[in-house]
């Protein structure tokens, strides 16, 4: 009897590989498609052409906002399209051709409704984040204004490329772009130690994900003998291809495509970087951590979901993968007090839901949420540097209270509670239902450990609630109280124009705290309304059957992750199976319940009982919560609990145990064999050689004529001795 999906996976995908492939149709119509990528770059060279002028308005702002906008534009116009997928031509980039072989990589564009799904998100969320920027930045106009705009003008191109490209070269080029451009915004202000060590942090731990990525395309050509995804997919359905290096290729490049996707995403154990990236400017932290580049890693293995059909063990480890990074990330947010460190370490959680959603078979689940996620993280991340610009650089929870009641604060407030129940999974909310489909996912499909996997996601999702609303209750309610933070007499980082109001805390000093204007309140309502809409498409009709998703799933279905939806006809939980006689694959339960319909009621319960303890430890008992870490503090048997999470597990202590340190040894002890075995006695010993000789042999030439006959005489004594031993030496041989 065969009762498990991973197994009829194992058994079914190598003989049938269950791929949908929609004949893609070469389109010329569409050609101004390409100015979606185009308007990025445009903006990025005129950018340039305002930094080579110097100018000191606000005018690299709107030329990047404008050109955002019209990527948006074009995005929403295609997705009105009716030929899709399709693929357009923009020039020819590779194109290689040898005895017995080819290579062919163009500048194309891959449109179908995963592309568009990606993108109308990147370059509206993209836009609107531009926007707040071009407030939030006003400090620095005129110093680093420009090149902020730039790095996010290219940050964006970059991921155009990555999404939009016909091929995994392009895909290549835009993942390494937004690396680079990540690089190049973390470390914005380059001034500070603590933001130059995390852009080399980002820089160097995506470097391991990018090796995984680029031996994947490298096996994938050598595999299937080419990287257009057309291609791939008809040869995937086909099984016509060729298992090179001893059939183990095929084998590795899913879990290739993993690492790769580890690494930009942030899952066990690549996610280090991730939270250190806040240390750039706050839209920065927006655009990565939310819309743009963490998404990457989901997008990557969505598009090529039939790859990890070929092996399925390799879902069974995303999945635990995913599941593990969202409880060690949801335990150490708990802990913090920063509250862009608390929101950072919730983007690891998110994402490790997303890859939980993928390895449990719910393509769905994992975009819907990546759909949502971008929406109410964008509006935490934009609210937390909201507070930040306005009280000199504070984010210590400890010290900011009572928002919702100060005057010009209140939109933040409100906002940022938007932000917080969505992401708690607040029912009726899009979080709510968007992870609702992975929780629920994780108990119908069978495989290693789901169940339990299922149980821990749960776990996390009440974790998530109570912390969410522990920086909600401490921030945004209660008193008012404020104390400024370390950049108030930071001429460089801080705007020393404040507002008229005086609330009734002054704060230290006389500080008061400087309200957002039009733009930044503009952006945050627009978001937050975004994030409370992105629940509709749930309630939506859509084409695929025994799930809902509205407009959501039907983009996800038109696209190659199609066959990791539940209920679709190609998905491997939905292959007939003759154990069971009834045509139907065997779902599991959870409490003996049918787990998309029980899940709605668990989830809820569990999201609000971590939503009440967060008011009660953080509102209306504050005491409760101090008097909670003190008696944890005071009894050794758990005391290590609290203080290893407020340490991150240390982490980034062991990483510098068993990486860092090692290899700064090995650093120093090549370089002192390469200074003095390499250079001081091969290269310098080997040229110091002829000096000392002639050193040997300079008292000899003092132009003494006598000297010079002693030396003849002497040489000439030399030559006689040598013949006569000679002589000896050979006629001794001939003897014997």
């Amino acid at each position: 009897m065969m009762t498990s999906t991973a197994i009829r996976i194992a058994e079914l995908v190598p003989a049938v590989p269950p791929v949908p492939v929609a004949e893609v149709v070469e389109a010329t119509s569409h050609w101004w498609a390409g100015f979606i990528l185009w308007f990025p770059l445009i903006s990025l060279v005129l950018c340039g052409l305002c930094a080579a002028f110097r100018v000191r308005s606000k005018l690299p702002a709107w030329i990047t906002i404008g050109s955002l906008a019209c990527s948006f534009v074009l995005t929403i116009l295609l997705g009105n399209a009716e030929d899709v997928p399709e693929r357009i031509l923009l020039f020819e980039w590779i194109s290689m051709e040898w005895l017995g072989g080819s290579f062919v990589a163009n500048f194309a564009l891959y449109i179908d409704s995963l592309t568009i799904l990606w993108m109308s998100f990147v370059t509206g969320l993209g836009t609107l984040i531009a926007l707040y920027a071009s407030e939030y930045m006003e400090p620095d106009v005129g110093k680093g204004y420009t090149r902020f705009f730039s790095g996010v003008s290219i940050f964006l191109f970059a991921m155009g490329c990555l999404v939009m490209g016909d091929n995994l070269l392009m895909l290549y080029l835009g993942w390494e772009g937004v690396g680079f451009a990540s690089y190049w915004l973390i470390g914005y202000y380059y001034r500070r130690p603590e933001a130059v060590a995390a852009a080399k942090k980002a820089f160097i731990v995506n470097r391991i994900g990018d090796l995984g990525l680029a031996l994947a395309v490298y096996l994938i050509w050598a595999t299937f003998g080419t990287v257009q995804y057309n291609e791939l997919m008809t040869i995937i359905q086909s099984g016509d291809f060729s298992e090179v290096y001893e059939g183990w290729s095929v084998k590795a490049i899913p879990y290739l495509l993993m690492l790769a996707a580890f690494g930009k995403s942030a899952q066990l154990p690549l996610y280090v970087w991730l939270p250190d990236a806040m240390e750039g400017p706050t839209p920065v932290s927006a655009l990565i951590h939310a819309a743009t580049m963490v998404t990457a890693g989901i997008y990557l293995i969505a598009r090529m979901y039939p790859f990890f059909l070929l092996e399925p063990a390799s879902l069974h480890l995303v999945a635990w993968v995913g599941g593990l990074t969202a409880l060690l990330a949801a335990t150490i947010g708990m802990a913090q007090y920063d509250i862009k460190r608390i929101f950072a370490y919730s983007t690891v959680s998110q994402l490790g839901f997303m890859f939980l959603g993928l390895g449990v078979l719910t393509t769905y689940g994992a975009a819907y949420h990546v759909f949502t996620h971008a929406f109410f993280k964008a509006v935490l991340f934009l609210t937390a540097g909201a507070v930040m610009h306005g009280f000199a650089g504070q984010l210590d929870l400890r010290k900011l209270s009572g928002l919702r009641r100060m005057k010009g604060w209140r939109i933040v407030a409100w906002t940022m509670f938007v932000g917080c129940i969505c992401l708690a999974g607040f029912p009726f909310t899009s979080g709510y239902f968007s992870k609702d489909a992975i929780l629920a996912e994780a108990f119908v499909t069978q495989g290693p450990g789901f169940q339990v996997l299922g149980w821990l996601a749960i776990f996390t999702a009440f974790l998530t609630a109570y912390y969410t609303f522990r920086v909600w209750c401490r921030v945004c309610a209660g008193p008012v109280h404020y104390e400024p933070g370390d950049e108030l007499h930071d001429d460089d980082h801080h705007d020393d124009h404040h507002d008229d109001h005086h609330d009734d805390h002054h704060g230290e000093h006389g500080f008061h705290p400087h309200a957002p204007r039009f733009a930044i309140n503009f952006v945050l309502v627009v978001i937050s309304v975004g994030a409370l809409l992105a629940a509709v498409p749930y309630f939506m009709p859509n084409e695929v059957e025994g799930i809902k998703g509205g407009w959501v799933a039907d983009m996800v279905h038109g696209s190659s992750a199609a066959s990791g939806i539940p209920g679709h006809p190609d998905h491997p939980g939905s292959l007939s199976d003759s154990a069971h006689g009834d045509g139907h694959a065997h779902h599991g339960t959870i409490l003996g319940m049918d787990p998309h319909s029980a899940m709605y009621y668990i989830s809820g319960v569990v999201g609000g009982v971590g939503l009440l303890l967060a008011f009660w430890l953080h509102l209306w008992r504050r005491q409760d919560a101090d008097r909670l870490r003190s008696w944890l503090l005071s009894r050794a048997w758990i005391r290590w609990l609290p203080v290893a999470m407020e340490n991150k597990w240390y982490v980034d202590e062991v990483y510098h145990a068993l990486v860092r340190a090692p290899l700064w040894l090995l650093g120093h002890v090549f370089h002192a064999f390469d200074r003095y075995i390499v250079d001081g006695l091969l290269v310098d010993g080997t040229s110091r050689l002829p000096r000392l000789l002639g050193r040997w042999f300079q008292p000899l030439q003092n132009g003494l004529l006598q000297s010079y006959a002693v030396t003849m005489a002497g040489g000439a004594v030399l030559i006689v001795l040598m013949m006569v031993l000679m002589m000896q030496f050979f006629q001794g041989g001939a003897v014997q």
